[in-house]
Order: structure tokens, then sequence, then C-alpha cells
């Protein structure tokens, strides 16, 4: 109903040049249907392969007339009664000026003909000549309730191919699923929900699957990814401070109401490779029950001209669609560093993010990782962009002793048969991830001699390995006096 009345105020405004952004050319001929039916006024459509045909027929034409661009631009000029034109792929023909003079010439003439022309295509956009003259309009995408009937209805088709069995799930999870399908257009989503309940239920199984083919369908697969996380806060060491802060703030996050000003906005992880930010950016979004999408800020540039903008623009509103989640965007500085910062493009990257956190109203928690603060703009580090900045330093001892118990128990072993204390307290400077790789190494050390895993064994692994705390000391000692003063400690 939204899209109906947001084109009928541009119908009465009587813009000449109505172009719509979309894959749905179906729905939006269907929706060119009900307003020249409503207004009067005679429908003619054209495309490539049929050419001028009057109505919105999904027949194709046997004798189709004005295929050429040319041709029906020029004889739809000398069409005086009111009527509208769906011309759909027109966009690819722009690249000939005669062309958009014609279009031209028939937003001069509107007065006289009342006639409009609506161009349908994905990816359009008026020309710079025409802009004047024209309207963009996007058709909208299915809300939740929408989402819920086309699952409905696609369930009912189910039982009546499988003798009345209905389809197996419960509200929560089809909730969960249906919050899932968000960003997708009522097609896509058909799609997603078909495959979904072939097996004859929705469940859990079915929430990363859906959400994975709607990124590939998207076509953000490869820039924006969901992740699954099983992470809970007991499974990483240490943090304590970052467990607490976050699960201060989990109410308010899942339950915002119109008084409450401020929601909580998310938190920037600082800190030394292998520390546990990743580990910890999993763990935030399994601690608040919402999905983890995970943003590559080094593959949002785009050689093309336009397209790094547009990559941004779309992974943000996507983001918005699927709230609530958790938005993390991994290794921030491979796409904010200030050596891009010169770089116009990258200029209009951070412009865009600054915009969208500072204006935002959907429920979506920021969790943005970092390595190296330095190379930060100083204007994303302002107070107000994140609520908090936390450092992952390297684990203290107490610390370690809980990630070597938490990776022995994941490889099947007993932490009680181990002495994780002494391990920890030979393990100074040592990472999350460095003391995992230890534990690896000392089973292969152990298989190789024969032997069933020992403490001796990992102890071995570990004075026999350089951490990176030692080969990178200098870079290491200044960002922790940098988040000494900056940052609150994990």
């Amino acid at each position: 109903m939204q899209d109906v009345k947001d084109l009928e105020l541009i119908l009465r405004t009587q813009i000449p040049i109505i172009f719509i952004d979309t894959f749905e050319e179906k729905r939006a001929l269907q929706l060119m249907t009900q307003m020249a039916i409503k207004h009067y006024k005679a429908l003619y459509t054209w495309t490539p392969t049929d050419g001028l045909v009057q109505g919105a027929s999904e027949l194709p034409v046997k004798t189709p007339e004005y295929l050429e661009p040319e041709e029906v631009l020029n004889h739809i000029r000398f069409i005086s009664d009111s009527s509208m034109f769906a011309l759909c792929d027109m966009q690819y023909f722009f690249n000939e000026p005669k062309n958009i003079r014609y279009l031209k010439d028939m937003a001069l003439s509107y007065e006289r003909t009342q006639s409009t022309v609506i161009i349908i295509g994905h990816n359009v956009e008026a020309p710079d000549a025409l802009k004047r003259y024209s309207a963009n309009f996007k058709l909208s995408l299915p809300d939740e309730s929408g989402l819920k009937s086309i699952v409905l209805e696609e369930a009912d088709k189910w039982m009546q191919r499988n003798n009345g069995r209905r389809v197996k799930t419960d509200q929560d999870t089809l909730g969960k699923f249906v919050r899932n399908l968000k960003g997708l257009t009522q097609v896509d989503a058909r799609r997603v929900i078909v495959n979904a309940i072939d097996d004859g239920m929705i469940n859990d199984d079915d929430m990363p699957n859906a959400t994975q083919a709607k990124f590939e369908m998207l076509n953000l697969d490869g820039i924006m990814n969901f992740e699954h996380s099983k992470i809970d806060m007991d499974q990483i060491g240490g943090l304590t401070n970052l467990k607490k802060w976050v699960n201060q703030r989990r109410a308010y996050f899942l339950e915002p109401s119109e008084d409450r000003v401020d929601v909580p906005k998310g938190l920037l992880l600082l800190g030394v490779q292998g520390g546990g930010k990743s580990l910890a950016a999993k763990a935030v979004a399994h601690c608040l029950g919402v999905p983890l999408l995970r943003l590559d800020m080094g593959a949002i540039f785009n050689k093309y001209q336009g397209e790094t903008e547009r990559n941004i623009r779309d992974t943000l509103s996507l983001a918005d669609q699927s709230s609530p989640c958790v938005l993390w965007l991994d290794e921030i500085e491979k796409g904010l560093s200030q050596s891009f910062h010169e770089d116009a493009t990258a200029k209009r990257v951070l412009a865009t993010l600054l915009t969208w956190m500072a204006e935002r109203t959907s429920q979506v928690f920021m969790v943005a990782t970092s390595n190296d603060i330095s190379k930060l703009p100083p204007e994303l580090m302002r107070k107000g962009r994140f609520d908090e900045i936390f450092f992952v330093d390297l684990p203290q001892t107490e610390a370690r002793a809980q990630i070597i118990d938490i990776h022995l128990k994941k490889r099947g072993f007993k932490p009680e048969d181990f002495d994780s204390r002494y391990i920890a307290d030979n393990s100074d400077g040592f990472s999350g991830a460095e003391l995992e790789q230890a534990i690896v190494s000392a089973i292969y050390h152990a298989k190789s001699l024969d032997s069933m895993l020992k403490t001796e064994h990992i102890v071995h692994s570990i004075v026999s390995t350089m951490p990176l705390s030692v080969t990178m000391q200098e870079q290491m000692q200044e960002l922790r006096q940098w988040a000494k003063e900056r940052a609150v400690l994990a």
C-alpha cells in the first residue's frame, strides 16, 4: 500500500519521467497497471525483445513492433492521448544522445500530452540531462508481516502437496526465520522459504542457510557475510570488563521504547593481533541473541567509479533492514585508514559511514575491530561514534589459564588432567591465538612420540616459540601507551 501512495504522489505532481530501480520487473508492471486503471490512462509496455505492446502482457509477441529504442521513443512522441509508457531496460541505451533527446522532448511536451514515461530496471539512474524532469522511485521491500504471509502461503502449498501434513515449527522459530528474511524482495524471499520448508519443518538449522542465501542473492557475498555465532562469553578467557559492559546493556538494546533515546550504539575493540577481538565480536552477537553480519572493509573498495559508494550504501541499508543485529566491521582500518584519507572515494565512504552512525534509528549494534588505531581518522574516534573503546591486551596469568582450559576442552581433553596454572606461568606474553597454536603443536609432538598429551608437551611447545609480543615489542608498547590514556581495558 505504501508503494501505491508514494507513486500516486509522484503522478499527482505531474512529473513526466519516473525511474523505478528494482529487480522485480513484474511487480513494477503490476503497480503501473493499477495506476493506469486508477487514472484512466492507456498503458503501453516496451522491452528490447517484444517491442511496444499495449498493457503489461507476459506473452511473447510473434511480430514485434518498434524493437529499436530510437524507433519506439520517436513513435511515442507523437501519441497525444494521455498514456503511460513502461520502458523496461531502456537505461542500457542511454549512451546514444538521440535517445536522451527524445525523452527530453517527451518531458517538455507533458503539458500537451499528459503522458508519463516510466523507466524500469536494476541500477536505473537518470542521466544528468533528464534529472530536472524526472523522479526516482524504489519498490519497498516486504516487512515482517508481508514475509510471514508468504511463509504461511508456501506452507499451505506444501501441505496440499503432502496429503495434509503441516509444516512443523513454533512461533519463536518462525519469528526468527522471518526476521532473517528481511532485506529480500518478495520473489527472492519466496525462493528461500520454499527451500527451507522442503523437509516439512522450519527450525534453527534453517537460519544460517536462509541468511547466507540472502547475501548471495543481494550480491553482497564477500563484502558482507552472515556469521552463525555459537560462541558465548564463557568460551572466551578474560575480558571481564567487556563481558560485564555488554551484559548490562543487553536488555536495554533488545527492548527499546519510544521514551529511550540513548539506545546502545556499539563499541570499538582495539588490540594486539590474536588477542581475541574477533571472538569477542561473535560473542557479543550471541550474548545479545541477534544475527551477526560481518562487513569486510577491505572488500568495500571497487575499481569502477561509483561502485564503492554503492557498496557501502547497500551494506548499511541491509544492516538496517536486518535489525536487530550486530554489524561487525572487521579490521576497520583497512577501509578507513588515514593513508586512504586523501583519496576522494575514501572520503565519501567515511562520510557515508559517519552519517549513518549518527542518524540511524534501527537496532544495529556496531562492533568495530582494529589492530592499529593510529591509522584511523580522528573524526571516527570522537565520543558519540561508539559508546566505548575497549583495549584488548595480552591475557594475564589467570586469563591464560582459562584460555588453556577452553582449548583443551574444545579438543576433547579434560582440563583437570593438566596443570593449566603452570602452563600459564610459562607463557607470559602469549596471545590467545598463540596459546591455541601451542596446544595444537603439542598434540602433534605427543603423537610423534606415541604418547598421551601432557603438561610438559605444552610447556615445551611454548618455550620453543617466539610470541608476537617479542618480535613486535616496540609497536605493542606504543599501542599500550596510547590505550592506557584513551581506552578501557577489556
